[in-house]
């Protein structure tokens, strides 16, 4: 994250092997922890050595790439260093023999080495490596221990229970206390915590925001202030967030005001423990057009060349060495990783520091980001935060302000019940007047609530779920329009709410 250069010599390890190169064989005295790499084209120059420096060294092979791949490498390392391919030096790439050698083979190329075999085997049978890919590797309290964060998350949806369904909803009651004890059983009362102690720093700096994502299932969340999206009044099930046998992990999304974003970062990172907090890192890789632009930089193309083998591969004039020799490697240089780059929300926060999963970098954002994407991390048992921003939620803010000022009314945004049953939305809905409202402004969903005539919030629910290209390229669509306004086609008359909660409604 320093960009600091790796020493000459390794500082004093505990339980690590260190292996130099062998051209570093007589540079230091070598502790008891290091080693010399011999490599199998340096076998020979290893038999003429000393028994004595033969009892430390032990064979090394690194695998770089495959047998077929030694032209893409180059290739890949001329882009990195932003050079002609024959401008490449040797120490700018791997030897042509970095290939997977099979062990047998290996073996054989060392048998007149016998030290090298015995000092080789003896340090593979004292390593090992173990990770734990079953425990979540969040910040694993919020209070410090389990039983206080069990205690901290009753009292504080208590006290939005009585707020959002007032004190005798039996129904809402039942439904709390399941979801309590399903998110204590699976260790995620911190994770609440810590996505309301963000939500309710937001609210004390009087930002505006939306909680989104499978998160708007929870009862629970919506009590914490987390989310305005009713899970009861909807009918959406818990269980699609949270349940002992879902693998992926829960979702909160909390949308902010591009402007105030940035504060919500510095909070967070200043809130919990250096180190142990970091922004999502992201990969991106090489497709269709930036395969062939990159390749073609690095050997000399003039751009109009390379304007024509991206607009017109199949003109006679593509037909030459260079060109051939791009695209013979096209197919497997599609989706290589080319740059580290950052999550669009993604944040991290950890029980342990973060460098024990993986290295980091700070970017030009200024906060450190993990060398590591979103599906790494939740194969290793993270459950990222969530923190976007939208351009929408400012402009709310910025017409509750203009309507105060030249009003004197003060719009409540946080309970959008009212919303539901207001006759002037209704109207725009089903005159499909929904120009500049975030998500069901396109032409196409202003046509599909046209033929819904929708008029209420589930229909709306229902529509944001059907217009879904999987959907509507599958006839649902179609079918789903034709019984809701023909019950009797169907014995069922509930809107698909699956996706309900995946975006706002400005």
């Amino acid at each position: 994250m320093e960009n600091r250069a790796i020493p000459e010599r390794a500082p004093e390890f505990e339980e690590v092997f260190v292996i130099y190169p062998f051209s570093r064989l007589n540079a230091f005295p070598l502790r008891d922890f290091e080693y010399i790499g011999v490599r199998p084209s340096e076998r020979t120059r290893a038999q003429l050595m000393d028994r004595k420096v033969l009892d430390r060294c032990v064979i090394i092979a690194p695998v770089s790439f495959r047998k077929t791949d030694y032209t893409l490498h180059r290739q890949l390392r001329a882009i990195d260093n932003n050079l002609l391919i024959s401008q490449l030096n040797k120490g700018q790439i791997a030897a042509e023999d970095e290939v997977f050698i099979p062990r047998v083979k290996l073996m054989r190329l060392f048998a007149d080495l016998p030290q090298l075999l015995a000092n080789t085997n003896r340090i593979l049978g004292q390593c090992s490596f173990s990770f734990d890919f079953t425990s979540v590797k969040n910040k694993a309290t919020f209070t410090g221990n389990r039983y206080n964060d069990k205690q901290l998350l009753y009292k504080y949806c208590m006290d939005g229970f009585s707020r959002r369904y007032g004190r005798n909803d039996r129904v809402a009651a039942e439904r709390i206390q399941r979801e309590l004890e399903i998110i204590e059983n699976l260790r995620f009362s911190s994770y609440f915590l810590i996505t309301d102690d963000i939500c309710r720093y937001a609210r004390g700096r009087n930002f505006h925001y939306v909680g989104r994502g499978s998160g708007a299932n929870s009862a629970v969340a919506y009590c914490l202030g987390i989310t305005d999206v009713d899970p009861i009044a909807l009918k959406l099930p818990f269980e699609r967030f949270l349940n002992p046998k879902r693998k992926s992990p829960p979702d909160f999304d909390i949308d902010f005001s591009w402007n105030e974003r940035d504060e919500m970062y510095d909070y967070i990172f200043n809130r919990y423990q250096t180190g142990h907090t970091a922004l999502m890192g992201a990969m991106s890789t090489f497709r269709s057009r930036s395969i062939l632009r990159e390749l073609g930089k690095v050997y000399g193309l003039p751009k109009a060349e390379i304007d024509r083998l991206v607009h017109e591969p199949e003109h006679m004039l593509n037909k030459n060495e260079v060109t051939n020799t791009i695209l013979s490697v096209y197919n497997r240089m599609a989706d290589f990783p080319n740059q580290r780059t950052i999550h669009a929300s993604g944040v991290l926060i950890s029980e342990e520091p973060l460098t024990c999963y993986s290295a980091m970098d700070n970017p030009p954002k200024g906060l450190p980001t993990m060398q590591f994407d979103m599906y790494v991390a939740e194969d290793i048992g993270f459950e990222k935060f969530d923190i976007l921003s939208q351009r929408g939620i400012g402009h709310i803010k910025d017409c509750r302000t203009i309507v105060r000022e030249n009003l004197g009314v003060v719009i409540d945004t946080d309970n959008p019940k009212r919303f539901f049953q207001d006759a002037h939305i209704a109207t725009q809905l089903k005159s499909a007047n929904t120009i500049g409202c975030f998500y069901i402004e396109s032409p196409a969903m202003r046509q599909l609530l046209t033929k819904l005539r929708c008029d209420d919030y589930l229909t709306l629910v229902a529509a944001s779920s059907i217009i879904r290209p999987g959907v509507a390229s599958s006839g649902i669509m179609g079918e789903y329009i034709r019984r809701h306004h023909d019950p009797r086609r169907s014995s069922i008359r509930t809107p698909c709410l699956r996706n309900s909660s995946k975006r706002p409604m400005a």
